[in-house]
C-alpha cells in the first residue's frame, strides 16, 4: 500500500525541523576552542595533557601557545615540538613541597610554544595539538587550564571559567576544562 502525500507531510515538516536546527547552531557560540583530549581523570593521578588547536584568530595563522598551570598542579613537563621553541616560566612556591626526597621550592606556572619562523606557524585551516605531563591535584572536582593562542593578527585568551549554574558552552572563550575524579585511595605512584 503506497501513501504518496506520506513524503510530502513529511518533507514539509522536516523544513521547519532544519531551519530551526540551523539557526540554533548560529546561534552556539563557537565550539572551535582549545580542548582538551581527554576530559576527565583521576584527582592525583599524573595526567598527559593534549590541547587540540583547531583554528587560529579569524584566518590569522598561530603563532605562539601558552597554557597557564593551575594551581595545585604539579611538575609539569612540555613536549617539544618541531619548529616550536619552548620557553618554561617558573614561580616560587608559598610552601616548599616535598617530591622523592628532593625540596621543591618553585613550580611551573606558565609553558609556552613559539613558533622559530612564519614557515612554522599553524595556518587557520590546519589542526595540531600541544602537550605536557603533570601530576594533578588530589582534590576531585573540576580544573581549568587558561590557554592564550597568539597569533600573527591578533590573540584569543581561552580564560573564561563558568560562574556557579553556567555552562562552560555558555562562554565566548572558555578554558580548557578537566574534571577530576575521586580515587579509591590506591597506588598514585603510576608515571
Amino acid at each position: 500500500m503506497k501513501h504518496p502525500n506520506a513524503f510530502k507531510t513529511i518533507a514539509a515538516c522536516a523544513r521547519p525541523c532544519l531551519a530551526g536546527a540551523l539557526f540554533l547552531a548560529a546561534s552556539l557560540p563557537a565550539a572551535a576552542h582549545v580542548t582538551l583530549e581527554y576530559q576527565v581523570a583521576n584527582a592525583g593521578s599524573y595526567y598527559k595533557g593534549t590541547f587540540k588547536v583547531g583554528h587560529g584568530c579569524g584566518s590569522s595563522p598561530v603563532k605562539q601557545i601558552v597554557v597557564t598551570i593551575p594551581a595545585g598542579v604539579q611538575g609539569a613537563k612540555p613536549m617539544p615540538k618541531a619548529g616550536w621553541t619552548l620557553e618554561v616560566t617558573r614561580e616560587k612556591l608559598a610552601q616548599p613541597r616535598q617530591d622523592h626526597g628532593k625540596t621543591i621550592t618553585e613550580e611551573v606556572a606558565r609553558i609556552s610554544w613559539t613558533a622559530k619562523t612564519p614557515a612554522d606557524y599553524l595556518q587557520d585551516d590546519w589542526y595540531d595539538e600541544f602537550v605536557l605531563q603533570a601530576k594533578l591535584p588530589a582534590k576531585a572536582g573540576m580544573l581549568y587550564w587558561p590557554v592564550l593562542q597568539v597569533c600573527e593578527g591578533g590573540k584569543v585568551d581561552w580564560a573564561e571559567v563558568p560562574k556557579p549554574g553556567q555552562k562552560l558552552s555558555e562562554l565566548k572563550n572558555p578554558a580548557a576544562a578537566l574534571e577530576l575524579m575521586p580515587t579509591d585511595g590506591g597506588g598514585e605512584h603510576n608515571h
